[in-house]
C-alpha cells in the first residue's frame, strides 16, 4: 500500500504521469465494445421484468417446514410455473408466478399447506398488477429527468457547458452499459433496480466532478502562456485525481462486493442480489467513464475552439525553438506540470507560467551577534 501511496504522490506532483487523454481511442474503443455488448443483452436477450412490473401473483409460506426447492416443486405440480423463489428473512418463502386463475391460485395454497405441512391459513396470497411497475418507473423517469436538467444547469454555470455536456455523456455511457449488462446476467428487474440505476449517477456524477473541478483549476489563465496545451493539463489533472477515484470505487465496492458475491451466491441471501448487481456494475463503469470518458471528450471539445488551437501552435512553437521533444498527446512536460501543481501540504497551486519564489528549508535562524557594551563605538 505504501507503493501505491508513493505513486500517488509522483502522479500529483507530476513525475510520473499515464497518458490517459492522449490514448482517447484506445478508451473510445472500449466502451463502444461495453455499449454494443450492453445493447445485445438489451435487445436479443432482454430485461427480465419483475411481477411489480408485469403482474402475476406471490405466495407467502413459513420457512420453518420447507425449503425453497420444495416451493418450487410443489407450485410447479398445479401446472404453474414459479418465475422466481426466495427467502424473505428468516420467516417466510416467497413464491411468485404469472397471473392465475382463482381456482389456480386456492390449488398453490393447498400444494404450499400439504408440502410444507402447515394449515391453508398459513399460507398468504396476493395479485399484483402491472399498474404499481408501471407507476414506479413512471416516477423514476420523471425524477431522471428532472435530475438531468439540473444537473446540466449546475455544471454549466459552476464549470461551463461543455463539461456538462460531457458529464451527461458520460451518464448515458454508464445507464446503457449497466442495463444492458445486468439483461445479459439474466437477474429480475424490481424496484430495487430501478433505485440502483438512480444511485450509480449520483455515484458516477461525484466522480466526475472532482475531475473537472482539477481541470479548471490547472487551466485557469491557460490562454496566457505557451507552456503546454488544455489536453495536456486535463491529463495532468486526471493524473492527480486517479488514485482518489480508484480508492474511493474501492471503499464502496467492499460492502457491495460482499452482500453481493457472499451473501446472494454463496449463502443463498437472495432478497437484495439485484440492487447489489446493478450497484457493483454502476460503480465500477461509473468509475471507468469519469477517469477515462467524460475528461477526453471534454479535452476533445475543447481543442476544437480557434484559442485552443492557437495555443496548440503557440506550444509546438516554442518547444520546437527550444528544441523540446514533443510530448505524446495529453502529458505535459515534468516541469510544466511541476509548476501546475500546487505545495503537498495543501497550498495553492501556482498559477500557470508565473515565476514563483522557492523558500528554503525552515530552521533555526541566524541572529547578529551583540558586542558587550564597553566595545561599543560611541
Amino acid at each position: 500500500m505504501s507503493r501505491f501511496g508513493d505513486l500517488g504522490g509522483r502522479l500529483y506532483r507530476g513525475d510520473f504521469s499515464f497518458n490517459i487523454v492522449g490514448n482517447k481511442r484506445l478508451w473510445y474503443s472500449v466502451s463502444a465494445g461495453l455499449i454494443v455488448l450492453a445493447l445485445v443483452g438489451l435487445l436479443v436477450r432482454g430485461l427480465n421484468l419483475g411481477i411489480e412490473f408485469k403482474g402475476g401473483a406471490e405466495f407467502y409460506v413459513p420457512s420453518a417446514s420447507c425449503e425453497i426447492q420444495d416451493v418450487r416443486e410443489a407450485v410447479a405440480d398445479t401446472g404453474v410455473e414459479a418465475a422466481a423463489v426466495t427467502e424473505i428473512g428468516s420467516q417466510n418463502i416467497r413464491a411468485q408466478t404469472a397471473a392465475v386463475t382463482p381456482e389456480q391460485g386456492r390449488a398453490i395454497v393447498d400444494a404450499l399447506a400439504t408440502t410444507c405441512d402447515v394449515s391453508a391459513d398459513q399460507v398468504s396470497s396476493r395479485d399484483v398488477g402491472p399498474t404499481w411497475g408501471g407507476e414506479i418507473t413512471r416516477t423514476a423517469l420523471i425524477g431522471l429527468a428532472v435530475f438531468l436538467s439540473l444537473l446540466a444547469v449546475f455544471l454549466t454555470v459552476y464549470f461551463q457547458w461543455k463539461m456538462a455536456v460531457a458529464a451527461l455523456v458520460a451518464l448515458a455511457h454508464d445507464i446503457v452499459i449497466t442495463a444492458g449488462i445486468y439483461a445479459l446476467v439474466g437477474f429480475e428487474v424490481t424496484p430495487a433496480t430501478v433505485i440502483g440505476l438512480l444511485t450509480i449517477l449520483g455515484f458516477s456524477l461525484y466522480d466526475t466532478v472532482v475531475v473537472f473541478d482539477k481541470v479548471r483549476e490547472n487551466t485557469k489563465g491557460i490562454t496566457g502562456q505557451s507552456r503546454y496545451t488544455y489536453s495536456e493539463l486535463a491529463n495532468l489533472a486526471l493524473n492527480q485525481t486517479i488514485i482518489r477515484s480508484i480508492n474511493t470505487s474501492i471503499v464502496a465496492l467492499l460492502p457491495v462486493a460482499s452482500i453481493l458475491f457472499v451473501g446472494a451466491f454463496l449463502l443463498g441471501a437472495g432478497a437484495l442480489k439485484d440492487l447489489a448487481l446493478v450497484l457493483f456494475i454502476g460503480t465500477a463503469v461509473g468509475t471507468y467513464s469519469s477517469i477515462f470518458v467524460a475528461t477526453p471528450v471534454l479535452c476533445q471539445m475543447e481543442e476544437r475552439e480557434p484559442a485552443m488551437k492557437a495555443l496548440a501552435a503557440r506550444v509546438m512553437k516554442r518547444r520546437a525553438a527550444r528544441g523540446e521533444a514533443p510530448t505524446p498527446g495529453g502529458t505535459a512536460p515534468a516541469e510544466s506540470q511541476k509548476a501546475a501543481v500546487g505545495s503537498d501540504a495543501g497550498g495553492v497551486a501556482t498559477a500557470v507560467d508565473r515565476p514563483h519564489r522557492q523558500h528554503r528549508d525552515a530552521g533555526t535562524r541566524v541572529q547578529p551577534k551583540r558586542q558587550s557594551r564597553s566595545k561599543r563605538k560611541h
